[in-house]
Order: structure tokens, then C-alpha cells, then sequence
């Protein structure tokens, strides 16, 4: 079952650092606003490339519900995630849609453009918000032609969301709710740290592409357990061991393909 989401806003830029309203930030320092480099592809770069790829960008807020990608329309910017976290759509003709997707600070928004093609299969938005560097795809994709390591990088990531669209796909059509909720949320926490996960249930089951009334039910699984709680609205985790072991296979595999690639791109 899908779900339509709520209303969703497009991204508005942060305020200008600095008298050229740059919004760039050194590789293993703070940004010129404040705000510490944290997403993982950038820092994975060498130093020299990282520098002159975010001085290019933009550190732009990403508020929930924000739309980053829209389905059939030009990708104006691509972004690496800085913090919070970004849903991946796939969108029915009837506007209801379901996850197919997570990208936090490890990735990237805008798969499409590094391959050359201009529109957006699916819809990207933000669930949880955060801030992110914003770049024109004309830029990034001068850079990846004078860094194979960025443009490896940029490749290898977009294999990482095909796996989670794949698994997703059958995690949703044969496993129960409960475990589907488990393996979401410890993707998430894979993504932004911490064990807090500002999202109200009509979130989760438009994200799971379910009933609210059957997130209800498994996050009251889950919670009887003693493997999730609620503090002041948010879901928060309390024992992700056996969070892990209450969750269907999907999350195992993932993680343990995830790390098979990683060990073989060293």
C-alpha cells in the first residue's frame, strides 16, 4: 500500500556567509557559518579536491518536507547531505508514492546528472531537516572530469542506492510491518547519528507504504519490547542489538553488501 505525503516546500538557502555570500567550508574544519563539514563523500576526497569542489557550493537549510528532486522535472542542484535526512520516492500517476530510498551525510542527491541525463525519476525529499551543500550539476560535473577519485566516488554511490531500491522493493512486499520498521529505523540512525528520530507515525507509514494504524501497532511491538520509546514525540532507541535481531534479514544484507564493496574498492 502507498501513501500520499503531506504538503512538501521546496528548499530556501541558508543566509549568506561573508561579505560574498560564500557558504563553502574547509575539508576538516568549520564552515565560514559555523557549520562543521560532516558529509562523509566530501571527506573521503583528497584534500586539494575537496577544497575546490565545496568552494563551489553553497551550504543551503533543508527543511522537512523539502523537495529536492522533483519527479519528470530538470534537476536544478545536486547536493551533498550535510546533516539531517532525505527520503527517495518512487511516485504513482494517483500522486500517492513509497520509499525506495534513504541519503543522509554518507551521500549524494542527483544521481541521475552524473550519468548525463537532466530529469528525475523519482521524488527526493526531506524527512528529517538538516543543511546540505548545494551545487549546479554544470560544476560537479567539471570537477568529476578532472578527479577519477570524485567521479569514482560519485559512481559508486549510485550503485549503493540501486541495492537499497532493490532490497527495499522486496523487504516491502514480503516482511511484516514490525520488521520493516525495525530495518527502517536503523537505517536512519546509520544515516544521522544518535539514537533521537524526530518522526510521527502518519510519517513512518507513508514511508514504510502502509497503514498508520499498522505503524501504530508495530511500533507498539516494538516499544513493548523495550526496544524503542518516545521522549517528548520523537521515537528514540534504546537497545539497537536487538533492534538488529527484531528486524527482517533486509538490514543484514544490506550492511553486509555494503561492506563487501567497501573492502574491495581498497
Amino acid at each position: 500500500m502507498s501513501s500520499k505525503l503531506p504538503n512538501l516546500r521546496r528548499t530556501e538557502a541558508a543566509p549568506k556567509a561573508g561579505s560574498n555570500g560564500a557558504g563553502g567550508a574547509e575539508r576538516d574544519g568549520a564552515g565560514r557559518d559555523g557549520h562543521a563539514l560532516a558529509n562523509e563523500m566530501l571527506l573521503g576526497l583528497p584534500r586539494n579536491v575537496c577544497n575546490n569542489l565545496v568552494s563551489k557550493t553553497q551550504l543551503v537549510k533543508l527543511p522537512i518536507h523539502s523537495v529536492l528532486n522533483e519527479v519528470n522535472e530538470p534537476i536544478p542542484y545536486l547536493y551533498f547531505i550535510n546533516s539531517g535526512l532525505a527520503s527517495v520516492l518512487s511516485v504513482l500517476q494517483d500522486g500517492k508514492s513509497v520509499e525506495v530510498g534513504l541519503t543522509g551525510r554518507e551521500g549524494f542527491v542527483g544521481v541521475p546528472v552524473l550519468v548525463g541525463f537532466k530529469t528525475s525519476p523519482t521524488r527526493v525529499i526531506m524527512q528529517i531537516e538538516g543543511a546540505g551543500y548545494r551545487i549546479l550539476p554544470k560544476d560537479l560535473l567539471a570537477a568529476m572530469k578532472t578527479s577519477p577519485h570524485l567521479e569514482r566516488s560519485l559512481l559508486r554511490y549510485s550503485q549503493e542506492l540501486a541495492l537499497q531500491a532493490s532490497q527495499i522493493a522486496a523487504c516491502n512486499r514480503v516482511h511484516e510491518v514490525d520488521e520493516r520498521l525495525a530495518r527502517w529505523l536503523l537505517m536512519s540512525q546509520d544515516r544521522i547519528g544518535g539514537s533521537l528520530i524526530p518522526l510521527t507515525q502518519e510519517f513512518l507509514a507513508h514511508m514504510l507504504g502502509t497503514r498508520r494504524a499498522s505503524v501504530t501497532v508495530a511500533a507498539g511491538m516494538l516499544q513493548k519490547d523495550g526496544l524503542i520509546s518516545y521522549v517528548r514525540g520523537q521515537l528514540k532507541i534504546e537497545d539497537r542489538e536487538r533492534l538488529e535481531n527484531a528486524s527482517c534479514e533486509c538490514y543484514a544484507t544490506l550492511t553486509r553488501q555494503l561492506s563487501a564493496w567497501k573492502s574491495e574498492a581498497e
